[in-house]
């Protein structure tokens, strides 16, 4: 069995952005025969947010439908079980099978898992970062690192990630010392640039917010923020993004080995297939929330002074460096992000 897992997991991480073009049969023979199965999935999104129905309900649906019932998914919001970063150790000692998370919250136990959430600074379009996660290999990287703990991690769809702040920002004065709920290499990046940043789970964020505990955040951009209805607090969101970003599904390779193979063979594709299709429906989602956010919040949108944007730009060259130096394979992870914004123009 162990041989399967590795085969198939190998095989997934490998086939990139052509299985998308790949219809995944209706589920039969062992599968059903085995009877039906049912995982709690502990999601990082709160119920409220957009990703917990768009993303997670759809994928769920779209794998009972595609193994005529047999696997279905009992989702869990933001902290019925667990949340944030103590979403993977939950997964990782099985008492859920299957969580959501954001990367940023494994990089302590993978070395490229900073390159999977997003180098900020870096990549400037969605679809560079789905080809340097699936096609160019970084999801396999951390992987490498996660098979090894029992886990494996997927990811779910690439997004912006960019800033909704409480108040306009004119110059770096302004920026310096400024709270923004913030996570993994972000957190060093903002604070790098001058500001104040902190992590705030997603589930106490608005109150977070709302009370002045911090001055901005960012969860995801304009889907993220309108769907947690942080535009009734910040009435600044900041163009461009700071980062292209994933959020991803992690497994527990026990629970994941005990399918028969046609079913686990359904579920991966499913998640594969999912992840194109979710990335670029949410590069039209959010050009729909920001008109919306202008439409019906008051929202101004804002770009950085020059001053912010050349600290920021510093920041950069300093968390890559940073996140490269973690071992062999976050090596690997920034020349494959080096090689990619070469080949664009950006270096």
């Amino acid at each position: 069995m162990e041989k399967s897992i590795n085969a198939v997991s190998r095989r997934t991480m490998m086939r990139g952005a052509a299985l998308g073009l790949l219809a995944t049969p209706a589920l039969v023979g062992k599968g059903l025969a085995q009877g039906a199965v049912n995982w709690r999935v502990q999601s990082h999104w709160p119920k409220a947010s957009s990703s917990f129905t768009a993303s997670l309900g759809v994928m769920a649906a779209d794998l009972e439908r595609r193994t005529e019932g047999a696997f279905k998914m009992t989702l869990l919001g933001d902290g019925e079980f667990a949340k944030g970063p103590d979403i993977y150790n939950i997964v990782r000692r099985g008492v859920v099978p299957m969580g959501t998370i954001s990367p940023s919250y494994i990089q302590d136990h993978a070395q490229a898992a900073s390159f999977m959430y997003g180098i900020p600074g870096t990549l400037r379009e969605s679809w560079e970062m789905q080809h340097v996660i699936k096609n160019l290999g970084v999801e396999a990287l951390v992987n490498e690192d996660l098979m090894g703990q029992g886990t494996m991690i997927l990811a779910e769809k690439v997004l912006p990630t960019e800033l909704a702040l409480t108040r306009d920002i004119k110059s770096a004065a302004d920026f310096r010392g400024l709270k923004i709920r913030s996570s993994g290499t972000m957190l060093d990046y903002l604070a790098l640039a001058g500001a104040a940043p902190q992590f705030v789970p997603g589930g106490e964020l608005y109150q977070a917010l709302s009370s002045g505990v911090v001055d901005g955040a960012h969860w995801g951009a304009a889907v993220g923020a309108k769907s947690m209805s942080l535009w009734e607090v910040c009435k600044f969101h900041v163009k461009p993004p700071i980062a292209q970003t994933t959020d991803a599904y992690v497994v527990n390779l026990d629970a994941l080995n005990g399918l028969a193979d046609d079913m686990r063979q359904t579920f991966l594709d499913t998640v594969e297939s999912r992840f194109f299709r979710r990335s670029v429906e949410y590069v039209h989602a959010e050009a729909i929330a920001l008109t919306r956010g202008r439409q019906e919040d008051a929202l101004q949108v804002i770009t950085l002074p020059e001053d912010v944007l050349e600290l920021l730009s510093a920041a950069s060259v300093k968390v890559m460096e940073t996140e490269a130096a973690k071992g062999e394979r976050a090596a690997k992870a920034a020349d494959i992000y080096r090689g990619l914004m070469a080949d664009m123009g950006y270096i």
